[in-house]
């Protein structure tokens, strides 16, 4: 009798031992990885939106959220139709993905063996999208306030196809030729902030510096909205850093912490470097700050431990500081909004410091760097930078001088004088009516601090 029962059990559980043998969707997984791609949506509208819309001036608020919006909105529906099967789908030389994927052909609710084991396919492709649309919201910086709007949606569309979805198929696609070299990148220092970051300064320097640049007062006309920004990106982060584990896991946590202990340390960094340097701590100073020490340990959040994290940290905010406060000074170009200070050096330190700090203890699928006795993935790292700098840099300046051939790219004098938001797109981002009355606001520079002098000209 009992071997009846032992039998019955048997062939009852068959079938459930069978389907467990099978790639099956994890809902733990599934829930976490939804909800990450939610936050890294978040740190692009309204994050950069917000963080970069403060940074500019009144007349230029509008045009700059605008570009955030409206890439979210381009690049989402550019993944979907061919960038998604660009960056991840079946390889091609080691350079690119087919087009088999194209318009998400074959790309459904079931796991994807190769990137999804746990999750649905669908899941891994909208989390990959979010970190698309950041990219090419970040490069906005260091062009704002000159842009044409038209020139603006050419460069973005045809940037993430021919520089953004190749690079991230090198790093992260099945067979790229860097992941075959065995390029150490979690979620994105090279293919997100170096690429954003030198590309940022490649448009720079295309279309020169904005009038007045050196000789005008071109203060943040909101700090507050700055802040909340970074905020959002602070808060966002954690998805982008932590989902990039891909499940809801240890490692997952590991990379959740070492994020926020290294924007802590960057914060705390750069405020101290400006506050010796200038005698004043800044609210500025800490919010880029912040996001530099984000930015230097995303490529290294899943490799990397608590204690490298504070180092990491540190350096980027004195590093990132220099960039944008001394190199930028004395070579004069106009990085409005400091991206490729940020992202562009903070991205480089951080995919170095990867080579330097990466551990098989915190990670059993990485590597060791040169720290745990491993001092040719330091080689490595610099491989993939100095290749991520050359490719960005040219394939940018070509993708600029071919929009040029078609549509204008910088604003005319008289167009960036009256400000982007009402010659670009006929919008004021704030009411001249106070009380009922017109306003002027009259900025005059008094240190490294704008005064704003409000007066009321009733009956005028």
């Amino acid at each position: 009798m009992n071997g009846l029962y032992l039998l019955l059990l048997v062939l009852l559980a068959a079938p459930g031992l069978a389907w467990a043998g099978e790639a099956q969707i994890d809902t733990g997984d599934t829930a976490f990885i939804l909800i990450s791609a939610a936050l890294v949506m978040l740190m692009t509208l309204p994050g950069v939106a917000l963080f970069y819309g403060g940074m500019v001036r009144r007349k230029n608020t509008l045009s700059t959220i605008m570009q955030s919006l409206f890439i979210m909105a381009l690049i989402s529906v550019q993944w979907v139709l061919w960038g998604y099967s660009l960056a991840f789908g079946p390889d091609q030389g080691g350079v690119i993905g087919d087009l088999s994927w194209l318009g998400l052909n074959g790309v459904g609710q079931e796991p994807n063996a190769d990137y999804s084991a746990t999750i649905p396919h669908l899941a891994f492709m909208a989390f990959q999208m979010m970190f698309a649309v950041i990219t090419a919201a970040l490069i906005t910086g260091s062009f704002a306030e000159r842009m044409r709007f038209p020139a603006f949606v050419a460069f973005t569309l045809l940037w993430s196809t021919f520089v953004y979805d190749p690079l991230a198929h090198w790093v992260w696609g099945v067979d790229g030729w860097m992941r075959n070299l065995g390029a150490l990148d979690f979620a994105g220092g090279t293919v997100v902030h170096i690429s954003s970051g030198v590309s940022g300064l490649i448009a720079a320097l295309v279309l020169g510096r904005r009038k007045g640049y050196g000789s005008e007062p071109m203060v943040p006309h909101n700090l507050p909205l700055t802040v909340l920004g970074a905020a959002l990106l602070w808060f966002g982060w954690f998805g982008f850093n932590a989902g990039s584990a891909l499940s809801a896991s240890g490692l997952a946590a590991s990379a959740f912490v070492v994020t926020n202990t290294a924007a802590a340390a960057a914060a705390l960094s750069w405020v101290f470097a400006e506050w010796i340097r200038h005698g004043k701590p800044t609210v500025l100073g800490g919010a880029s700050g912040l996001v530099a020490g984000l930015v230097a340990i995303t490529p290294a959040s899943g490799f990397v431990g608590p204690i490298p994290a504070v180092i990491i940290g540190l350096v980027a905010g004195v590093v990132c500081y220099l960039a944008v406060s001394v190199v930028k000074t004395r070579l004069g170009y106009d990085d409005s909004l400091d991206a490729f200070g940020v992202h562009g050096i903070g991205g480089t330190w951080g995919a170095l410091a990867t080579g330097l700090f990466a551990s098989r203890a915190v990670n059993p699928a990485g590597v060791d760097g040169l720290l745990f006795g491993n001092p040719h993935q330091l080689w490595i790292q610099f491989i993939s930078v100095l290749a991520s700098w050359l490719f960005a840099a040219v394939m940018t300046f070509v993708i600029l001088k071919v929009v040029g051939l078609f549509f204008k790219l910088r604003a005319s004098e008289d167009e960036e004088v009256q400000g982007l938001d009402i010659t670009q797109h006929g919008e004021d981002a704030y009411s001249d009516m106070v009380l009922g009355a017109p306003v002027s606001r009259i900025q005059s520079l008094s240190g490294s601090h704008s005064t704003v002098v409000t007066t009321r000209e009733a009956g005028v």
